[in-house]
């Protein structure tokens, strides 16, 4: 009987000890749980806190363009090999020239960095006067060379160039310095159409002389973003989107070709092994690929299954290597930059570089789901590229150079360039030896405007007058003084109940200095005759000047 007493007692404290074991891990998992939460919370601060900071966007740019620029050297690379061995004897011939091509719009995306906004606005009309002749010089035959069925290129030392790529460019940058002065200077709808308007039609009317239907959809999709983000009444973007239509529409059924893509997206088994047998192959493509993809440089269908598998149709290799996580983190890359585009139009206080921005993510954001929905098949076949992905030297070049433009617009962000001029240390800035940007300045015009603008958004002077008949005036010299006397007392009355009405502040031990304990009231502090008086918070001494905003730290 004692044994048995013995083992219970035995067993109830091994209980107790247990209970309490876990009492004290659930008083110390508490703290931990905490803890796991605000540790969940810390990093949604500080991402607000570094989207906050005013070098933000021209990070993002950069980053989003090296990314971009980076995976399509790695895709050409893996793309073309069996189609530079065929053509060029070694397989590192189409990738050689991509390579070269990145490092002149890279030189061009420098030189778009430093530029100054003035000196761009200076350049954009005869920028696009010269573009507009060298699309009339490359129509005459022995000057420009035909590929692809279209009189589009100038071939020099072996190099050719496409001057529509620089027509989309110079119209985009006259476009949006059109647009912003001519709103500045509160011009009628008419005034801001007829110069636009005419050279968008004379511009893409010797495109489609070429015939070139890409480079057609891209220009009028940079007139849109245009008339869109310039604040054009909606009657005149539709009626341009629905002219924008309705000549696609002609052209597409005007040539043999163009016709044939139509009839194939149309119909995709119609022709399987003719004029659908490109957006066949790339479905197979897109379809062998699976989820995580063959692996980089496994793919089949660039062994001469699919044509043009590193320029138009590129995507369909990617999908197929790196599978469908790999085309959704290239298309996130996308999206990231059409954030980071947008951001910095919104937060642009130039009116210029706000519409250039915005129209130019529109363009490349455009471009690339046009690309990748004629090669998922949604989209008939335009032979758009897919935006610093596919082969092509004068594409890669023309977009790292509206890049550049787009990263000098984040710089020029009013944040930015407070900060930048108020001595932070950036290391981007100081690794590219990049000059200040220069403040956006309004013209009085636009300050004029702003100023009616508030006027006419704060109340009315008169609410608080009390109301009285309309148009009744005082009779006479009497009246005017009576009147005037009762104004007087009104006044002289609602000054007294303000002033009873105002509640009396009591002294408090809090608005005194506080001495430290241990010394006298007349004493005298010791240490060079430095005060010992501690000031209550939120309380600062007299004499203490506050930081300037050009003092202030940025991020």
């Amino acid at each position: 009987m004692a044994g048995i007493l013995a083992r219970l007692r035995r067993r109830d404290g091994a209980a107790a000890g247990e209970t309490a074991d876990s009492a004290a891990g659930t008083s110390e998992a508490a703290p931990s749980s905490n803890a796991a939460a605000g540790s969940s919370a810390a990093p949604r601060t500080r991402f607000g806190a570094w989207l906050g900071r005013p070098m933000t966007s021209f990070h993002l740019i950069i980053a989003v363009t090296a990314l971009l620029t980076t995976l399509g050297l790695i895709m050409v690379l893996s793309a073309s090999g069996v189609y530079s061995y065929d053509f060029d004897g070694s397989p590192w011939a189409v990738f050689g020239r991509q390579v070269m091509w990145t490092g002149v719009g890279l030189i061009a995306f420098y030189i778009a960095l430093r530029m100054p906004v003035r000196t761009l606005r200076r350049i954009a009309f005869p920028g696009f006067a010269f573009t507009i002749l060298l699309l009339i010089l490359v129509l005459i035959p022995g000057i420009g060379k035909v590929a692809n069925g279209s009189r589009g290129w100038f071939v020099v030392a072996g190099f050719s160039m496409q001057p529509s790529e620089l027509a989309k460019i110079a119209f985009a940058i006259w476009g949006a310095h059109l647009l912003a002065a001519r709103r500045m200077e509160r011009a009628s709808l008419r005034e801001m159409l007829i110069p636009l308007v005419p050279a968008a039609v004379i511009a893409l009317a010797l495109i489609v002389a070429q015939p070139d239907l890409g480079q057609t959809v891209s220009l009028s999709i940079i007139l849109l973003g245009l008339l869109w983000y310039a604040g054009l009444p909606l009657r005149v973007f539709l009626s341009s989107l629905l002219a924008a239509v309705v000549a696609a529409a002609v052209l597409a059924v005007s040539a043999g070709y163009r016709s044939d893509r139509v009839q194939s997206w149309l119909d995709p088994a119609a022709d399987g092994q003719g004029i659908g047998y490109q957006s066949r192959q790339a479905r197979f493509a897109l379809a062998n690929g699976g989820i995580f993809g063959d692996g980089l440089g496994q793919g089949t269908a660039k062994w001469n299954y699919l044509p043009n598998a590193h320029n138009d149709f590129i995507f369909a290799i990617i999908g197929e290597e790196l599978g469908f996580v790999g085309a959704l983190g290239l298309l996130a890359l996308f999206g990231l930059f059409a954030y980071t585009g947008m951001r910095i139009a919104r937060r642009s206080a130039d009116p210029f570089l706000r519409l250039l921005t915005a129209t130019t993510t529109l363009w490349v954001v455009g471009q690339m789901f046009i690309n990748v929905g004629y090669v998922v098949g949604l989209l008939p076949v335009t032979g758009l590229q897919l935006p610093l992905i596919s082969a092509g030297g004068s594409s890669q070049a023309t977009t790292l150079l509206m890049m550049g433009l787009v990263t000098n617009a984040a710089r020029h962000e009013p944040e930015a360039v407070a900060a930048l001029r108020a001595g932070r240390d950036d290391r981007v800035t100081r690794l590219l030896r990049l000059p200040l940007p220069e403040p956006y300045i309004p013209t009085r015009l636009e300050v004029a405007r702003n100023r009616l603008h508030d006027r006419r958004k704060s109340p009315s002077r008169g609410a608080g007058k009390p109301a009285g008949k309309a148009g009744a005036k005082p009779a006479g010299k009497a009246g005017a003084k009576t009147a005037g006397k009762q104004a007087g007392k009104q006044t002289r009355a609602r000054q007294a109940d303000a002033r009873q009405a105002a509640p009396r502040r009591t002294p408090r031990s809090g608005d005194r200095p506080v001495r430290r304990s241990g010394r006298a009231a007349g004493q005298q502090p010791a240490g060079g005759g430095k005060s010992s008086v501690r000031y209550p918070a939120g309380q600062r001494k007299q004499g203490h000047r506050a930081r300037t905003l050009e003092g202030q730290r940025y991020g």
